[in-house]
C-alpha cells in the first residue's frame, strides 16, 4: 500500500534521497562502556563514572537527551534542562552504575520513545522531569543499602512526583527534507503553580581532534542569529530558533582541572555551559565560537499550562520557516497513515498503541557504534599508552574489529552497544517497519570488520568472544518472509556468511566430537546452579540448549538451501549437509544422556574428568527448547529435487541417526512430507505437559524460565566437594552471577516465549488439530496446538494491555503509571517479567527484543496474517 513514509523508503533503497541519513543515532549513556575504559582491570564503571561524563570528552561516541545526529555522528543535537534546583544540568539520563544497584546497572529517569517512522521522518519522544531537586544522592545510598532480597528504589519512590510537580517535557522532529528537520519541545508544567525551566537547545561536535589522529577542528560560531556549524567532511549546518536569549559556547573537551587536577586546554571545557547556569561561572566563552554551542531559554509556565520552543536544523535554512506547523503536521498524519496501513483494523485502540509504540522504541534505539579495538588496546598518539595489562585482557583476540555503523541496540541506556542474538530478535520486529534494514543488520554482522576470522559471531563489547544462540539464520527467514519472500540475494548472502559461522560452531563447541555441544551461558545468564562458561570441576557441560539450538540452526540453513534451490540448484548439495547434520545433532540429544526417560524431560550433563557423570536435573527452559527444533519438507520441495530427495530416502532408510528424528512415511513416492523434529509425539506430549502446567512454567504471563517446582525443591547438586543450589525466583536475581542484573531463574523473557510459541505453530500444522493438549496442565481442557500458541501469545501480549480494571501487568504496583492519565499510556518494554505479577523488570527501555510483542500482534497466532 502507497503512503507518503513508504515513497521515502523507497527513494532511500534506491539511492535517491538520504532520509536515513540524520536519525535518533545518539546513545543515552556512553559513560561507564567498555570503549571508554581504558583501566588497567577492565572496571569501566570505576574508570568513566557518571561524575565524570558532564566533565569529560568521549573517545567513541556522544550521549544526549532526545538526541540525534548523523550516521557517523559528526554533528549532534540533544536538549538539556535546569530546574533551577538540580546541582548540575540535565544532559543526561542518571542511573546506578552495576556495583551500586542492588540488581546491577539501572537507570533511574522516565522517558519514553512514543513515536517514529522508519525514515525519522516524524518523531516523538517525552520525558518527566522533577522540580524538585534531582535525587542523585538518595537513590545512591538507598539502593545501596538494600540486598538482593529486597526491590530496588525508583525514582518515583522518593516522592519528587508528588502533587504533580514535575514537567513533562515532549519533542518532536520532523523532516521538510533528508537534511531540513524541524523540532518542537513542548513543556508542560504538571504542577499546581507556576514555576520556571531553562531549555538548552544544543550542538555540539564529536570530538575527533583531540586524539592526535585527525587534528582537523571543526567550529560553531553565531552567524545572525543562527549557530553555524562547519565541519570539512559534512559541510555546513545551521541551527536556528525562534524567540531570543543566549546563546553559549564552550568546547567539547576534557575538563582536566576539575576531574585531575591539570591545566586544561581550555578555559571553556565541556562543563562549561552546566557550570554558567547552574553555578555562574565564567566558563562559556565570549566570543560566541567553539565546538559546542546552546541556545539559552528561560520559560515561566502557568500551573497546567504548556510553552513551546521551535527550532530547525539543515544545511541553509534561514529562519524557523512559514511552512514549520505545516510540515509537522504532515508528517504526524504521514506517520499516523503509515501505522494504519500496517495495524490491522481487527487490532483494539489499545493493541494498536503497544504496537506503535513498541516499534517507535526500536526505531529509537538505533545507534551509532563505533569502536577500533586495535586502537582502543594501543591508545592514541595523543595520549599516554594504556597499560600493558589491557594487551592480553579484554577482547584482545578480536583485534581485527573496527565497528563504525548504525546497529540496533538492545536498549539506548542500560545496554547502548549490540549483542548478537538480541540483534537476530529486533530484525524479525523491524521486518514490519523497515525490512531493507532489518536486512541490512544481519548482513552487518556477519561482515569482515565484525566476524571473527574463525567464524564466531561478535557476542558484545563486555566480551565479543562469549557464544549468544545461532539464531541468524532463523531470523533471516523470518525477514525474508514478513518482506514478501523475494529477495534472494539477501538469503544467499547471508548464507554464504553463515556457512563460516556454522563450521565454527561444529569445531570449536563440539569438543568430543559426538554432536552434542557447550557453548557456554548461550545468553541465558545465570540459569543454571553456576556459570555453565566457568565450570567448578575439570570436565565438559554437554548442554540441551546449545545441542537444540544447533538441531535448530540446521534446519533454518537447510531451509535457506532449499529456498535458494529454487533459483540455482548447486544448493542442493548445501542443502543434503544440513540434512544429515540434523539427524545426528538431534538423535544425539535424544540418545546420550540428555534425555531423562523418567522425569520425561531434557536436562544438561556434566561430564567430569574421572569420567564420571552428574545430570543437571534443572527444570528450566533449557530442556523445552528441543520442542522448537521441528521442520518439513513438503512433497513438492522434494519432487522438485529428485537428487536431494533420493539422499533424504537413502539416509532415512539406512542410517541408525535417522530413527526417531526422521519421520518419511513414502517419500519415494512423492506423496508425503519429511518431518525432521527432536520430538516424537510421545516426548512432546511429555515436554508440554510440563510445560504448560500453572505449577511449572506456565503462568498467566507467559512460559517462566525456570519450573515454579523449583520454589519447593531446589536443585541441590554436589560435584567434588562444590556445592550450589538453583531455586525458583520470579522476579529480579538473587544471586551475584552475571552480576545480577538480570535474571533467568523463573522471570518471563519474550525471546524464548516466542521461539516457543512459533515451535507450537510448526507442531500444531504437522500434527493437525486432531492432535490436542491438555492446556492448561490440569484444567481437563484440551487444545490444538495453534490454539495453545494462540492462548500463550494472549498472555504475553495481555502484559502490556489494560485489563478489565484498568491496570497493565507491566507497570506493577505503581499507581502513577496504572492511574494518571498523564503516563497510563506511556508504555515501558522490559527486558523480562516477573512470572507472577508480570511486572516489567531489567532494562525498561525498549529492551530490543521485547519488540516481538509488536510481531505477535501483526502475526497474530490462530489469526489471517499467522
Amino acid at each position: 500500500m502507497s503512503s507518503a513514509e513508504r515513497d521515502r523508503l523507497s527513494e532511500t533503497s534506491r539511492g535517491r534521497a538520504p532520509w536515513r541519513h540524520w536519525g535518533p543515532y545518539l546513545s543515552e549513556r556512553a559513560w561507564g562502556t567498555v570503549r571508554e575504559d581504558y583501566s588497567a582491570d577492565g572496571s569501566p564503571w570505576e574508570y568513566f563514572p557518571h561524575d565524570h561524563a558532564r566533565s569529560r570528552a568521549y573517545r567513541w561516541n556522544e550521549e544526549g537527551l532526545a538526541g540525534i545526529c548523523d550516521d557517523r555522528q559528526t554533528l549532534c543535537f540533544a536538549l538539556a534542562f535546569w530546574n533551577g534546583r538540580d546541582p548540575i544540568l540535565k544532559e543526561r539520563i542518571f542511573g546506578l552504575s552495576g556495583p551500586e544497584g542492588n540488581h546491577g546497572e539501572d537507570a533511574k529517569e522516565y522517558w519514553w520513545f512514543l513515536d517514529s517512522t522508519p525514515t525519522h521522518s516524524w518523531m516523538r519522544w517525552r520525558y518527566m522531569y522533577p522540580q524538585a531537586e534531582y535525587p542523585y544522592e538518595q537513590l545512591v545510598e538507598s539502593n545501596r543499602a538494600r540486598t538482593r532480597l529486597e526491590p530496588e528504589f525508583e525514582l518515583i519512590d522518593t516522592g519528587v512526583f508528588d502533587e504533580g510537580r514535575y514537567w513533562e517535557i515532549t519533542v518532536d522532529y520532523a523532516k521538510a527534507s533528508p537534511e531540513d528537520i524541524l523540532v518542537r519541545v513542548a513543556v508542560r508544567n504538571a504542577g499546581p503553580e507556576a514555576a520556571t525551566i531553562e531549555v538548552l537547545p544544543t550542538l555540539w561536535f564529536r570530538n575527533t581532534w583531540s586524539w592526535g589522529i585527525d587534528p582537523a577542528r571543526p567550529t560553531i560560531r553565531l552567524e545572525h542569529g543562527a549557530l553555524l556549524a562547519e565541519h570539512a567532511d559534512l559541510g555546513r549546518r545551521r541551527l536556528v530558533a525562534d524567540g531570543s536569549g543566549e546563546v553559549l559556547f564552550c568546547e567539547n573537551e576534557t575538563n582536566l582541572e576539575r576531574l585531575y587536577g591539570a591545566p586544561s586546554g581550555t578555559t571553556y571545557p565541556k562543563d562549561g555551559i552546566g557550570d554558567y547556569i547552574v553555578h555562574g561561572s565564567a566558563t562559556v566563552n565570549p566570543t560566541l565560537v567553539g565546538t559546542k554551542a546552546a541556545f539559552r531559554r528561560r520559560l515561566t509556565v502557568a500551573a497546567g499550562e504548556t510553552c513551546s520552543i521551535e527550532l530547525r536544523l539543515g544545511g541553509e535554512v534561514d529562519g524557523i520557516g512559514e511552512d514549520f506547523a505545516s510540515v509537522m503536521s504532515a508528517r504526524e498524519q504521514e506517520a499516523d497513515a503509515f501505522y494504519a496501513s500496517l495495524i490491522p483494523a481487527s487490532c483494539s485502540e489499545d493493541e494498536a498503541r503497544v504496537v506503535r509504540q513498541a516499534l517507535s522504541g526500536m526505531l529509537w534505539s538505533k545507534q551509532f557504534y563505533h569502536y577500533d579495538v586495535v586502537r582502543w588496546l594501543e591508545g592514541d598518539p595523543a595520549w599516554p599508552p594504556p597499560p600493558v595489562e589491557r594487551r592480553g585482557g579484554r577482547n584482545s583476540d578480536w583485534m581485527h574489529l573496527n565497528n563504525m555503523d548504525v546497529v540496533s541496540m538492545p536498549d539506548t541506556w542500560e545496554y547502548p552497544w549490540y549483542a548478537a542474538w538480541d540483534l537476530a530478535f529486533h530484525c524479525v520486529a523491524l521486518a514490519h517497519v523497515d525490512p531493507e534494514f532489518a536486512k541490512s543488520q544481519l548482513i552487518l554482522l556477519c561482515r569482515e570488520w565484525y566476524m571473527h576470522p574463525s567464524g564466531q559471531l561478535p557476542a558484545y563489547e563486555w566480551s565479543f568472544g562469549d557464544v549468544n544462540p545461532p539464531v541468524h539464520a532463523w531470523a533471516a527467514l523470518q525477514v525474508f518472509e514478513i518482506d514478501g519472500g523475494r529477495d534472494f540475494e539477501f538469503l544467499e548472502r547471508i548464507l554464504h556468511k553463515l556457512l563460516l559461522n556454522f563450521t565454527w560452531w561444529v569445531n570449536r563447541k563440539d569438543s568430543q566430537g559426538n554432536n552434542l555441544f557447550q557453548g557456554g551461558f548461550l545468553g541465558l545468564d545465570n540459569i543454571g546452579p553456576f556459570d555453565r562458561s566457568s565450570l567448578p570441576v575439570a570436565g565438559d557441560l554437554e548442554q540441551t540448549d546449545g545441542t537444540a539450538w544447533m538441531a535448530m540452526y540446521c534446519q533454518h540453513l537447510l531451509e535457506l538451501a532449499l529456498t535458494l534451490s529454487r533459483h540455482d540448484r548447486s544448493y542442493e548439495d548445501i542443502a543434503t549437509k544440513f540434512f544429515e547434520h540434523f539427524a545426528l545433532i538431534a538423535s544425539a540429544l535424544n540418545d546420550q544422556g540428555l534425555w531423562n526417560d523418567e522425569d520425561g524431560f531434557y536436562y544438561d550433563l556434566l561430564r567430569c574428568a574421572d569420567g564420571s557423570q552428574v545430570p543437571l536435573r534443572a527444570r528450566s527452559v533449557v530442556g523445552l527448547l528441543p520442542l522448537a527444533a521441528i521442520m518439513d519438507l513438503p512433497s513438492q520441495t522434494l519432487t522438485r529435487l529428485p537428487d536431494f530427495a533420493s539422499r533424504v530416502e537413502w539416509f532415512t532408510r539406512n542410517r541408525p541417526e535417522a530413527r526417531g528424528v526422521i519421520r518419511s512415511p513414502s517419500v519415494s513416492e512423492g506423496a508425503s512430507s519429511v518431518v525432521l523434529s527432536v520430538l516424537d509425539e510421545v516426548r512432546l506430549r511429555r515436554l508440554l505437559s510440563a510445560m504448560l502446567d500453572p505449577a511449572e512454567f506456565l503462568s498467566d504471563h507467559g512460559v517462566r524460565a525456570l519450573s515454579k517446582r523449583h520454589q519447593v525443591d531446589p536443585l541441590r547438586i554436589d560435584v567434588s566437594g562444590f556445592l550450589a543450589t538453583l531455586t525458583y525466583e520470579p522476579g529480579e536475581s538473587t544471586s551475584g552471577l552475571f552480576g545480577g542484573n538480570s535474571n533467568w531463574r523463573g522471570p518471563v523473557w519474550m525471546p524464548i516465549n516466542y521461539i516457543l510459541l512459533r515451535a507450537l505453530q510448526a507442531h500444531g500444522r504437522l500434527l493437525g488439530p486432531e492432535f490436542r493438549v491438555e492446556c492448561p496442565t490440569g484444567s481437563g481442557q484440551l487444545l490444538a496446538l495453534e490454539q495453545v500458541a494462540a492462548e500463550l501469545a494472549g498472555r504475553l501480549i495481555g502484559l502490556f494491555l489494560r485489563r478489565e480494571d484498568g491496570r497493565r501487568p507491566v507497570f506493577g504496583d505503581y499507581g502513577l503509571l496504572q492511574g494518571d492519565p498523564a503516563w497510563m499510556d506511556l508504555i515501558l518494554f522490559h527486558e523480562y517479567f516477573h512470572a507472577e505479577t508480570g511486572a516489567g523488570l531489567g532494562a525498561s527501555h525498549q529492551t530490543g527484543w521485547t519488540g516481538l510483542v509488536a510481531d505477535l500482534v501483526l502475526r497474530r497466532p490462530g489469526g489471517a496474517d499467522a
